[in-house]
């Protein structure tokens, strides 16, 4: 905070993003929820990376009973009003609005300021504008994804440049083609040093798709 570095990353993540660079790709969901203007806490328990919140929060999620769930309240009370959410319960189902939040405090609200700052980086070359206005656009571009390049993803990304269908070169042009598709799927299934991933950083200098696509299309060259 001192050095102003939440307000730099937004700074650095619009300007990549902008100049055809690669996103993030590491924001939690409920992060860039907020940022765009959408308000919704969407986290469950096993996105709280801290373990002892995540085992109390588990515990009141799992109460069974309006006793069990009083009694856990008070063994955890200073936790619970130090996030605001500290109160009487009158039935077992306000268990779930209590966790609700506690993640909304423990995302959000805790991290206001360094969020605030965030925001003003991003704001740099109308990116955050962007983000507020088409949300559902730009939401994957700047959250984690457990998501990775499969073979048929980079078969289909590289344009191949063929001879006329009949000629010998054509027939050769498949011939080596369908060897690339095999070595796609060799890198895939793990069963080689290279990834999925090298082979994109080999040919085009970014190991993931950029927002703005690539431009120009990778494409297959036969020699």
């Amino acid at each position: 905070m001192r050095e102003n570095e939440y307000s730099l990353a937004g700074k650095m993540i619009a300007m990549s993003i902008v100049h055809g660079g690669p996103g993030p790709n590491f924001l939690s969901r409920d992060l860039v929820s907020y940022i765009s203007g959408q308000s919704s806490v969407h986290s469950s328990v096993a996105d709280d990376t801290d373990e002892e919140i995540g085992k109390v929060l588990q515990e009141i999620q799992k109460a069974s009973s309006l006793q069990t769930l009083r009694h856990l309240m008070v063994q955890h009370s200073t936790m619970l009003q130090t996030a605001g959410c500290f109160k009487h319960v009158k039935s077992l189902e306000e268990k779930h609005s209590i966790v609700k939040m506690y993640l909304r405090w423990y995302i959000i609200d805790r991290n206001h300021s360094a969020i605030e700052r965030f925001q003003n980086g991003l704001a740099t070359l109308q990116v955050l504008t962007a983000l507020q206005q088409y949300p559902l656009a730009l939401t994957p571009v700047l959250c984690h994804s457990k998501k990775k390049f499969s073979a048929v993803d980079i078969e289909n990304l590289f344009r191949p440049e063929l001879s006329p269908d009949g000629s010998n070169q054509r027939a050769q042009e498949n011939k080596t083609t369908s060897f690339w598709a095999d070595c796609l799927l060799y890198c895939e299934e793990h069963n080689s040093e290279v990834t999925l991933e090298d082979v994109l950083m080999f040919a085009t200098g970014v190991p993931c798709m950029r927002p703005a696509g690539l431009d120009p299309q990778p494409c297959l060259e036969f020699s």
